[in-house]
């Protein structure tokens, strides 16, 4: 007579914070940090979202916050205290995306590596999906 197996459930997956949000790096946070300060509100935050435009569809948007987060936004804490707000429809287009801030030969600027992305310009900052 044989004896079924016992059925094992596979574990359930791990939840991968950054898939579900946007990381800030420790430089780009500094960089966020001291444009709030020098514009006298380091209390504010950052507004970060996709916007119609650009030469392949669509484009960042940055944008001081001093208000509270609407309701629906996901609010990111980065380093030193910065927060960071993005609106759903936004989140939709740009969750895993890793905000950095390089300085080099081609000058200084955030950079955007977001995987949902299908093409960008040569800047980076016009995308489409």
């Amino acid at each position: 007579m044989d004896t079924p197996e016992p059925q094992v459930e596979a574990p359930p997956p791990k939840a991968d914070i950054a898939a579900d949000t946007i990381v800030v790096t420790a430089r780009a946070a500094k960089v966020m940090r001291g444009q709030l300060e020098k514009r006298g509100t380091p209390e504010g935050a950052i507004r970060f979202g996709i916007r119609g435009g650009g030469c392949t569809g669509y484009s960042y948007m940055f944008q001081f916050e001093d208000g509270d987060p609407r309701g629906s936004d996901t609010v990111v804490e980065a380093d030193g205290g910065v927060r960071v707000y993005v609106d759903p429809k936004s989140m939709r287009l740009i969750k895993g995306t890793k905000i950095d801030f390089e300085t080099g030969l081609r000058g200084h600027g955030f950079r955007f590596d977001n995987p949902n992305t299908s093409t960008s310009c040569g800047c980076g900052e016009s995308i489409s999906f």
